[in-house]
């Protein structure tokens, strides 16, 4: 087994990026290291991660933070908008491309600083499909290559597309959804690297290679070079893969992949994560590394970044880029700045069945964690929630009188259990449980226990569901939960948050 010097640290932890963290894009930048994610209906979109030794990743910002980079209409469905961002650094930029599939399409956005601020977005009527990928030849040329997988020269500053767009490659002749293609020249070659089987349990990873960039491309014999398909690895749905170089020259790939609990057929809560194996270069072709939720630590030193504190106070006048809403975040419907030391949420839709409910949330990102929060509603009426989508939630909301427990589970909606409002401030709390023992096939992944902590700090609970609903096996769709904070009616104070894994 490797040894990180310095550190003497001797394993890392699978997955590198917990929680919905779905579709992984890197690019390197000397020392540094940047990648993003999907974000689909929540804003601020495409989450921007920093870090020097691939292992640990810090949130550095979301660069679609504005509405006039992301349009999430009141309507799109959830599992809707931002999907599959490609990162890259050229020509002393990095570069952005992305599709918004609830609106405007595809999109190219520029920075100078991965933190941001970035650009207002370059629309690319011309570019169809989703996926995009961008990869320069070099006379410099920009190739972008689109889930199906098509590719078209495209001028990066413009949005023009010159030329017609065409087929290259269809991956696998018995594999569909060829997708999240990424082009890169390699040595002596322009490797092709795509997902293909859908990003379900069939998911994996092929390339194919080619002495130019617009092919005719080869493919390896070895395709798909990873997949988890017809295994019972805890990792599954292994796929959306992008490679780079660490800084001894080795070569790794990120990817995503979920992890399944409970009996059959497996519910993933998390969402797809994000994951980290090596790669070996044979015969000019890449082999992967076995992948697993404990694996050796590379050969240079590990360099920890910053983590998301427990507690958020909300004394900052901005929310921290872990924070995500739905759709938008209007400052008159969700502010610190009305009361020091608290975030005020001031309700629009009428729970969270609404796409416009006022919703500040974040993923979800271990399999057992504790959930606390100090809320104040007045005449209002709020809470905490654990959310898939509208239609796949659990709620435990305060009004002026009692706290009330609802599962909306599909087209059901059901008040599970209610008590009396507390005297003084109010902590409501959420805590899921990961279940260690499978009774029978039907046993869920874990359990959501929804409740209020007693004057002495005692949790009580109030209702504990079964988690296999709010998983996307039951509700479909391509997130993770997210749990936080919402406001139903009037104007709700909330005077702290805690996240934290248990266990």
């Amino acid at each position: 087994m490797s040894s990180s010097p310095e550190t003497g640290i001797t394993t890392f932890a699978n997955p590198v990026i917990p929680g919905f963290h779905p579709d992984p894009s890197v690019c390197r930048v000397g020392e540094d290291y940047y990648l993003v994610c999907s974000s689909f209906e929540y804003f601020p979109g495409v989450p921007v991660f920093h870090s020097r030794d691939l292992v640990h990743w810090t949130q550095i910002g979301n660069a679609l933070d504005r509405p006039s980079q992301l349009r999430l209409p009141p309507d799109s469905p959830s599992s809707g908008g931002i999907y599959a961002p490609t990162l890259r650094h050229h020509d002393g930029r990095f570069w952005l491309i992305v599709t918004n599939v609830s609106a405007d399409g595809n999109m190219l956005f520029t920075a100078t600083d991965p933190a941001g601020p970035w650009s207002d977005p370059i629309r690319l009527p011309g570019v169809p499909g989703i996926d995009p990928d961008l990869a320069w030849d070099e006379d410099g040329t920009c190739w972008c290559t689109v889930a199906g997988v098509g590719q078209v020269r495209l001028d990066p500053r413009t949005g023009q597309t010159l030329g017609p767009d065409r087929r290259i490659w269809s991956g696998s002749p018995d594999a569909k959804a060829p997708e999240a293609p990424h082009l890169y020249r390699i040595g002596d070659y322009w490797y092709l690297l795509i997902a293909e089987g859908g990003t379900e349990r069939c998911h994996g990873v092929s390339i194919a290679r080619s002495d130019h960039p617009d092919g005719p491309f080869e493919p390896c014999p070895a395709n798909p070079v990873l997949t988890h398909r017809g295994t019972d690895h805890p990792i599954q749905n292994t796929g959306h893969a992008d490679l780079v170089q660490g800084p001894d020259g080795s070569w790794w790939m990120v990817l995503l992949g979920v992890r399944p609990g409970g009996g059959t057929p497996g519910w993933h809560a998390l969402g797809r994560e994000t994951f980290l194996v090596p790669v070996e270069w044979v015969d000019g072709w890449p082999v992967v590394g076995e992948l697993s939720p404990t694996m050796p630590a590379p050969a240079w030193p590990l360099r920890p970044g910053a983590t998301i504190p427990v507690r958020d106070d909300f004394d900052l006048s901005e929310l921290a880029p872990h924070w995500v809403s739905l759709r938008d975040r209007p400052e008159e419907y969700c502010t610190t700045k009305e009361r020091p030391g608290h975030l005020t949420l001031r309700a629009r839709g009428a729970s969270p069945d609404a796409t416009d409910v006022t919703f500040v949330g974040r993923r979800q990102q271990h399999p057992s964690c504790r959930v606390r929060a100090s809320i104040e509603v007045g005449e209002g009426r709020g809470g905490l929630t654990v959310r898939l989508d509208e239609g796949h939630h659990y709620d435990i909301e305060a009004t002026s009188e009692e706290l009330v427990v609802t599962a909306r589970i599909g087209p059901l909606s059901t008040v599970v259990a209610s008590a009396p409002l507390p005297s003084g401030p109010v902590v409501l709390g959420i805590e899921v449980a990961a279940v260690e023992a499978v009774r029978d096939a039907r046993t869920g992944p874990d359990t959501v226990a929804l409740g209020f902590e007693e004057p002495d700090g005692t949790f009580r609970t109030l209702a504990a569901l079964d988690g296999k609903y709010l998983t996307t096996e039951v509700a479909g769709g391509f997130t993770g939960r997210v749990v936080g904070m919402f406001a139903a009616s009037g104007s709700v104070h909330f005077d702290w948050f805690d996240y934290e894994p248990s266990r």
